[in-house]
């Protein structure tokens, strides 16, 4: 049976799967379009940002989370000094981290890939939230800037503590991942 209505026509919506030819020529190198959003132009159609016509420069981001647990768990991590029976795991978590960001290209889909030239991580004991915070330094000589990394290199950070110590507990809270810092580029940002 056939039918000439729209509804069953074999032909695909062009509206919906045809990307606006514009959006790439004309608008990709403006950072900020109608929309208002730079991986998005005035038609809504998305793509990555074009950095060629940017300036390299050295940018460096911080991030930072916490890993919150009940009271008595986290005095027996910070007890063990982070050690359990799976090992460290705030050295499990750093290393985690730093191969977390060297892949943000791969996990966020709009994301550059980057040759990152300093990816540090921390881990400080916080008494007050029976906590371990989380902190990412990534820096890069480059075009476009290192946020995501930061907040990948924490986000996945965090995650590892989890998995490192979930065996202890399940009320494990991560928290409070966000950007502190940024410097470089256009504009430089710090959390207050």
């Amino acid at each position: 049976m056939t039918s000439n209505s729209p509804a069953s026509s074999s032909q695909p919506n062009s509206t919906n799967l045809q990307t606006n030819p514009q959006s790439t020529d004309n608008l990709a190198n403006d950072a900020t379009h109608a929309s208002g959003l730079s991986h998005l132009d005035a038609q809504g159609d998305i793509h990555m940002v074009d950095v060629g016509h940017k300036r390299v420069s050295t940018r460096e981001a911080t991030a930072q989370g916490l890993v919150m647990f009940p009271a008595a768990i986290y005095q027996q991590i910070k007890a063990a000094d982070g050690i359990t029976k799976k090992g460290s795991i705030t050295q499990t978590a750093h290393i985690a981290g730093i191969m977390a960001s060297k892949r943000t290209h791969e996990l966020i889909p709009l994301c550059h890939p980057l040759p990152l030239d300093k990816i540090g991580l921390a881990f400080v004991y916080d008494d007050a939230q029976s906590a371990i915070k989380v902190t990412a330094t990534v820096k890069v000589t480059h075009k476009t800037g290192v946020e995501m990394e930061a907040l990948t290199a924490v986000s996945v950070a965090c995650l590892t503590l989890y998995d490192m110590t979930k065996a202890l507990s399940h009320d494990i809270i991560i928290n409070d991942i966000k950007l502190i810092s940024k410097t470089g580029g256009k504009s430089d940002y710090s959390h207050s």
